[in-house]
């Protein structure tokens, strides 16, 4: 054991962001000092100025604190803690605190048959996500795949029946029909079918796929896919999973919030990308890209007609504001009348 050597949280994040800053990517760094806000304003609170003094106990304290906030989900809160984890180890290596500290750190159970409704793709975790596949992996199909997904809201099943002229550069729209008779139907049919307007980023991801690594392909019914594979118009299925492996933070924070050693998780396996318990759906995109819209002030009818869903729908399942921020939203609009 070495002995701690007294330094104040606040000056230990700092230290904390200044070694990561080489190593992860800005928008990394960005979100570790806005979750790890939180951990100071606590200390802040209860007068804790020497990391020396954190214990077990203080940790469980702290993570009841923020359970206390009504806008923080579940999911949220699990991000927070285990980027918290990930402080906390790091600040053992520099004696701030007690070596094991960071096990003590107790994370709320996600289960993903309980929760799925509730998980959703942040709005934090989606820049994150983005700015990784825009440095990374541009134009790829998953690149383009997660574009359309994040700042469309559209389910898989629109995505998947997309054809690559439904795709119109000069009006920036992608145009999504109904067509059950070749192979691809919507979930909501012929209502379903509209026009979507895209920006001119989301444009030139898509023209970059395009030309460079879409698959000139036709699928079972002579049409031309605009999310294609050496086989023509790939499963659902497949494309469900690239969203999977794509959204492992180990993939694009480049760690594990859960502390597993990449060479024996099962959720690095081919096909088991869904086990990692980060992992998100195509859903989840959507339901954050939902949220995401409504957070910005864009009228709910607006989101609606974009997204495809009915008010009352998008209330009880897709929207994630918490009460406090629509609360806030509305005295927005009540203070400029």
């Amino acid at each position: 054991m070495h002995e701690l050597q007294p330094i104040s949280p606040k000056e230990a994040l700092d230290w904390y962001l200044q070694d990561r800053e080489p190593e992860v990517a800005e928008s990394t760094l960005k979100a570790h000092n806005y979750r790890l806000s939180h951990f100071l304003r606590w200390c802040d609170e209860v007068g804790l100025d020497n990391l020396n003094d954190l214990t077990g106990r203080d940790l469980q304290r702290f993570r009841m604190w923020r359970r206390e906030d009504g806008d923080l989900n579940n999911v949220s809160l699990v991000t927070q803690l285990s980027t918290l984890r990930v402080f906390i180890k790091w600040c053992e290596r520099v004696d701030a605190v007690e070596e094991g500290l960071h096990d003590k750190i107790l994370l709320p159970s996600l289960s993903r048959n309980e929760d799925r409704r509730e998980v959703l793709l942040t709005r934090e975790a989606a820049r994150q996500l983005l700015s990784y596949l825009r440095q990374f992996e541009f134009a790829t199909r998953t690149h383009a795949l997660v574009e359309v997904l994040w700042h469309t809201g559209m389910r898989i099943g629109g995505a998947h029946g997309l054809d690559l002229g439904d795709y119109d550069r000069d009006e920036r729209v992608l145009r999504v029909f109904h067509r059950p008779d070749q192979g691809t139907r919507l979930k909501n049919k012929e209502a379903g079918e509209r026009y979507v307007a895209l920006s001119d980023e989301v444009c030139d991801v898509l023209d970059a796929y395009i030309e460079v690594n879409r698959y000139d392909r036709t699928d079972d019914h002579g049409r031309e896919p605009l999310f294609s594979s050496k086989h023509g118009r790939p499963n659902k299925s497949s494309l469900r999973d690239s969203i999977y492996k794509i959204t492992r933070p180990c993939i694009y924070t480049q760690e594990c919030p859960h502390d597993r050693d990449p060479e024996t998780c099962e959720a690095m396996d081919r096909n088991k990308a869904s086990k990692c318990p980060s992992s998100v759906s195509p859903h989840a995109i959507r339901r954050g890209s939902i949220t995401h819209f409504l957070s910005k002030d864009v009228p709910e009818k607006v989101v609606g007609d974009r997204m495809n869903v009915s008010l009352d729908v998008l209330e009880k399942h897709y929207d994630r504001r918490g009460e406090g921020e629509k609360a806030e939203q509305r005295r927005g609009y009540l203070d400029n009348i």
